[in-house]
């Protein structure tokens, strides 16, 4: 019976934490929304998911015990039809007194004991020697992805692989911001100089999304996270991949001028280019990712070169200014950054 019980809670969550993860990822146009807390699948992740299903059950068991006492004395002891007599009035309890003092100090303890115990497993977990180590930079309002290991650095969109764990150094350019994907792990904050940790252990291979929890500006609910795990072979590819050079191809070089004679280069690297700014992503590969905007919307050519033109039409409160470019100029650009795989 209890095991039916749980099945039929699980699918109620499940219900409800689809209904609470369209707004996560609706914002991004064409990009469907996928995120859901009550279907784990990484292994911090499904230990917290066990304690909620903990929780939840102790407080659905605390409802039905006081709300059937309720409805037992509503029923049991209503005014009967012509009865006007005052009922017996009775004073004190010294035993059900005692059970609602000391059961409910036993279900404190044990959740306290439950949570304390889940999240010093999580925190105080070591880091396997053959980890995969991620330094994550929250800005406003975009994620930089640090792979040291590797040399790469890339935006907004993570690949990890399978079945291998992956530690992440959190840190924040800006103000405080908040790592969370539901599927794969708890929040965790992103706070300016100081260094917080968290880990993943993804089971299964796929799309996770993911965003900024902690609002940190105007472009906040727009800053998207999308975390892809792959198969061993996958993300042996795609690393090979980011660790070359930006492609030179002679077709687009109008495009690269354009970029190199404007302010583009003081903002953005291009790695084997003169481009070398810090401030914003790094787009020595940017053709490769799938959306634009830190999810905002989908890497199109037409997506891309109405970005350059006027960021804030898609983000509104983006930080990029609007390139004052000629139709010429944003055409020669748009093609030489799609052409950066």
């Amino acid at each position: 019976m209890f095991t039916g019980i749980c099945k039929e809670l699980r699918r109620i969550f499940v219900a409800v934490g689809m209904t609470a993860a369209v707004p996560l990822s609706a914002w991004a146009e064409g990009v469907q929304p996928g995120t859901n807390m009550f279907e784990p699948a990484s292994k911090p992740a499904g230990e917290i998911f066990g304690l909620a299903l903990l929780v939840l059950s102790i407080c659905a068991g605390i409802f039905i015990v006081v709300g059937g006492m309720l409805l037992y004395a509503i029923i049991r002891y209503r005014r009967k039809p012509g009865d006007t007599s005052e009922p017996p009035q009775v004073f004190g309890s010294l035993q059900i007194e005692m059970a609602w003092t000391v059961v409910p100090i036993l279900i404190v303890v044990v959740l306290f004991l439950a949570s304390a115990r889940l999240i010093f497993a999580i925190q105080d977990a070591p880091q396997p020697k053959k980890s995969i180590s991620i330094t994550l930079v929250g800005h406003q309002f975009w994620w930089e992805v640090r792979y040291p290991k590797y040399g790469i650095v890339t935006a907004n969109e993570i690949h990890v692989p399978v079945d291998k764990a992956t530690y992440f150094k959190l840190l924040s350019a800006d103000v405080v911001h908040s790592f969370w994907v539901p599927e794969l792990a708890g929040k965790t904050d992103c706070i300016p100089n100081h260094v917080n940790t968290t880990w993943i252990l993804p089971r299964k291979t796929g799309l996770y999304l993911g965003q900024c929890s902690q609002f940190c500006g105007a472009g906040h609910a727009r800053m998207l996270l999308r975390v892809y795990v792959d198969t061993p072979a996958q993300f042996k590819a795609w690393i090979k991949n980011q660790q070359k050079p930006a492609v030179e191809d002679p077709a687009v070089a109008a495009g690269r001028e354009v970029f190199m004679d404007n302010a583009c280069m003081d903002c953005h690297e291009i790695r084997g280019t003169p481009a070398n700014g810090r401030f914003g992503p790094d787009l020595t590969h940017l053709a490769s990712r799938d959306t634009l905007g830190s999810g905002t919307v989908l890497n199109t050519p037409a997506n891309l070169r109405e970005w350059i033109k006027d960021p804030d039409h898609f983000k509104p409160g983006v930080l990029m200014p609007a390139m004052q470019l000629n139709n010429k100029q944003l055409d020669e650009v748009t093609a030489y950054l799609c052409s950066l795989r």
